[in-house]
């Protein structure tokens, strides 16, 4: 496919996404969904929930999405998606409104990978060049990812069945890094595993086994989907939409211009595809209760779905097929939503255990970001570089209207390799190679 094919279908991935937010059929941000059904039910006004979706929205795309698409030349899903999540709730919901949200959100996606190529571009420019440090920021995301479902554990059923967890992930960790990292595959082929990625899908069964445990009470679990039936109906209602939007999401993995979450987008980056793949199948099965939890209980979806679409993708090199798997995919999801729900009720723990996952992951991210943009600024300018970023991080908790402490490193970050070329412009800085 060529480049004009790359800005094709972004901006038809961009347009569907804004409309699909639109019409409240489906929102990226997990925090926004719940809200929706007060907008679409008519006890908020479109007043709030543009206030609302800015609120929850912007700060990420700013601090998180777009700083890691700079480290790469993959945009992460983050920066399009919480994006079109305000565009499509910011438009009137009209017919009109909607074809302008699809409009804006088309334009929003040629934009965002129009414009992510020029900063680079500039930045190159710049006479200290600061990318190939700012790919630090995601070299600690990669190990400390596969802590979360230890993390979750913890949260869930206490320190000593978590620290249990974190030793079975070390030790897999180690066993595949020592032993198994490459899987023969015949005719002298290999499929080299990615030693974190194993970590984090051992994490993830040991938290799935716990959960499983769990047991009703005697008076059982309440049947989600038979409460909440006709937000059921209304998502299958719109199953064809999501399916397409599955589609794209796919078949743009597929292309390497997307990435579903920082650890893929690393190990992407690498040309890593089969660990970039088994790390977002783990991590989709761990986004499954969330995901169907609060989509039968709000009759929202979510775009990307359960998050597998992303896998098929890394595993399928023809973005054609990876439409038509991505497409598949969404669909069964939708059309039996109902059923997956069903079995989440008979395993509480495994219903349960979807918000400390979100809580766990964003703790880990939260570390790890900030560590990676301190190693990323201390490459860059030795010793100024830990100046700059602890200093923004500790005067981040006092600011009136602060960034989400995630997002710290990564804007630490590139604020150091632009600041050094300020310095260097007035004579205040000279490179580490110059000294």
């Amino acid at each position: 496919m060529t480049v004009d094919t790359n800005y094709l279908l972004i901006m038809a991935l961009g347009g569907l996404a804004a409309a699909l937010a639109n019409r409240g059929v489906a929102v990226f941000n997990d925090g926004l969904r719940p809200i929706m059904p007060e907008y679409t039910e008519g006890r908020m006004d479109h007043k709030s929930l543009a206030a609302t979706s800015f609120a929850l929205c912007f700060g990420l795309v700013i601090g998180f999405g777009i700083p890691f698409s700079l480290t790469s030349t993959i945009v992460l899903i983050h920066s399009i998606l919480l994006g079109t999540d305000v565009i499509g709730t910011w438009c009137p919901r009209k017919t009109w409104g909607t074809a302008l949200a699809a409009a804006i959100g088309a334009a929003y996606g040629y934009g965002l990978l129009f414009g992510l190529g020029k900063v680079v571009e500039v930045f190159k420019e710049l006479p200290i060049d600061f990318l190939p440090a700012l790919a630090q920021v995601g070299a600690p995301i990669v190990a400390a990812f596969a802590v979360f479902p230890a993390l979750a554990v913890g949260y869930q059923y206490g320190f000593k069945k978590g620290l249990l967890t974190l030793v079975i992930s070390v030790v897999v960790r180690q066993a595949v890094a020592l032993y198994g990292s490459k899987i023969p595959m015949g005719d002298e082929k290999f499929i080299a595993l990615n030693p974190e990625g194993m970590a984090l899908l051992a994490g993830m069964v040991v938290l799935l086994i716990l959960a499983a445990k769990e047991k009703q009470g005697e008076e059982g679990a309440p049947d989600l989907a038979a409460i909440f039936e006709d937000r059921v109906k209304r998502i299958k209602g719109n199953i064809v939409l999501l399916a397409i939007m599955g589609g794209f999401v796919a078949a743009a993995t597929s292309m390497q211009i997307l990435a579903g979450d920082p650890i893929s987008l690393k190990l992407l980056s690498e040309g890593k595809n089969v660990e970039a793949a088994l790390t977002a199948l783990a991590r989709g099965i761990g986004f499954v209760p969330l995901i169907v939890t609060t989509s039968i209980t709000t009759g929202v979806y979510g775009p990307v779905g359960m998050t597998f679409v992303f896998a098929a993708g890394l595993l399928i090199p023809n973005p054609w097929l990876a439409f038509v798997a991505g497409l598949v995919i969404i669909a069964i999801e939708v059309f039996f939503l109902d059923f997956i729900a069903k079995g989440l009720d008979s395993f509480p723990g495994i219903r349960r255990c979807g918000d400390n996952i979100r809580t766990s992951m964003s703790k880990i991210l939260e570390i790890a970001l900030i560590v990676g943009g301190v190693l990323a600024a201390q490459a860059m300018a030795p010793g100024f570089g830990y100046f700059v970023v602890i200093g923004l991080y500790v005067l981040n908790q006092v600011a009136k209207r602060p960034i989400v402490n995630m997002a710290v490193g990564p804007v630490g970050a590139i604020a150091t390799g632009l600041l050094i070329n300020v310095l260097y412009y007035l004579g205040l800085f000279a490179p580490p190679a110059a000294k």
